[in-house]
């Protein structure tokens, strides 16, 4: 393998793919779908690594949503909060 990955390095991952974690922005996911897609994007998070969460309001009631999906399975890390979003990093352990 070259080490560009399969994106050709067109999606700006370049060589720190490894050390990035992954960024979902549920501002723009309709309301109805939001915890689903950030269930979805959980599941794909392996254990050992983390993903951080972009949304517009403190999501607490997600965040007891994924505590009763997986109690212990994630912890949770405020990175921003607020006016305009919060970010959350929710490492997976």
């Amino acid at each position: 393998g070259g080490g560009t990955g399969g994106c050709g390095g067109a999606c700006g991952c370049g060589g720190a793919a490894d050390t990035a974690e992954p960024e979902l922005d549920v501002r723009t996911v309709p309301h109805s779908l939001r915890h689903a897609t950030v269930f979805g994007a959980l599941d794909a998070v392996p254990a050992g690594s983390a993903m951080v969460l972009v949304a517009p309001h403190d999501p607490l009631p997600l965040l007891a949503q994924i505590e009763r999906r997986d109690p212990g399975a994630f912890a949770v890390e405020y990175l921003e909060r607020g006016p305009e979003s919060w970010r959350l990093r929710l490492a997976h352990r």
